[in-house]
């Protein structure tokens, strides 16, 4: 049987080869033919998961939600201490220091990045800025989200905290943040399709072992992820309600 692997659009760029990699030790470590394919977009991606496309999923929170409840999806492990964190940045010579400075009309640059995007206007409602008296632009990456600020396209832009570190140092030198999200709860989560479920408990061990598997150390660090931990149903679960805490 032929299993798909995908990853949340929303992973940094250069641990592209690094998943490819993931990919291949999980095919020996499990002998099964397991094919990873990348989406340049959410709603690429969500397409493939409405047509039952995916088995395998690294999936950002948003995406978690629809994954568990609507389409039977099983937790199985997350990256341990790499909770998921928003940023709001400016330009560095603005004259923005406070998220109270920003008034209505205020520009936002984003991606589609749904979790990135709520927590972001989560953090703008100490300035009483809302969707409605504000505008955005939504842009492919954060790299474009940068630029956007550069351009003064924008007056603030929104970013998944581990992208807007690994942004290149004459990038960040032109940008200041503002704020920093501390949720800490809120994570990427490996996800199973019903189809895959047979092999859980085994995808589940070989995750949380690789540290001490063959090449698993080195494969981690491809991927910029420390080690893994099991997620749990019930924590998936947590963490969905808290998602829906947040929306309301």
């Amino acid at each position: 049987m032929k299993y798909i692997m995908t990853v949340s659009p929303d992973f940094s760029p250069k641990h592209i080869a690094g998943w490819y990699i993931f990919n291949t030790w999980l095919q020996i470590q499990l002998s099964q033919n397991i094919h990873l394919e990348l989406y340049n977009s959410f709603d690429v991606q969500r397409k493939a998961i409405e047509q039952d496309e995916i088995d395998i999923i690294y999936a950002n929170p948003f995406d978690a939600a629809m994954l568990v409840r609507d389409k039977g999806f099983k937790a199985i492990a997350k990256p341990h201490h790499k909770p998921d964190e928003a940023v709001i940045a400016v330009a560095s010579q603005s004259d923005i220091h406070k998220i109270e400075d920003l008034q209505v009309g205020t520009r936002i640059a984003k991606t589609d990045d749904p979790d990135v995007n709520m927590i972001g206007m989560i953090m703008l409602e100490p300035a009483d800025l809302n969707a409605k008296n504000t505008s955005s632009t939504t842009v492919d990456t954060y790299v474009l989200v940068a630029k956007q600020i550069f351009q003064n396209k924008a007056d603030v832009g929104f970013f998944l905290k581990e992208a807007y570190d690994d942004l290149s140092k004459f990038v960040k030198e032109q940008l200041r943040v503002l704020v920093s999200s501390q949720i800490h709860v809120i994570t990427h989560t490996l996800l199973i399709s019903p189809k895959a479920q047979t092999h859980q408990d085994d995808i589940q061990q070989l995750l949380v072992n690789m540290p001490n598997l063959p090449k698993g150390q080195g494969v981690l660090d491809s991927m910029g992820i420390k080690s893994w931990e099991v997620q749990t149903q019930e924590d998936a679960e947590f963490m969905i309600d808290l998602m829906d805490t947040l929306m309301d």
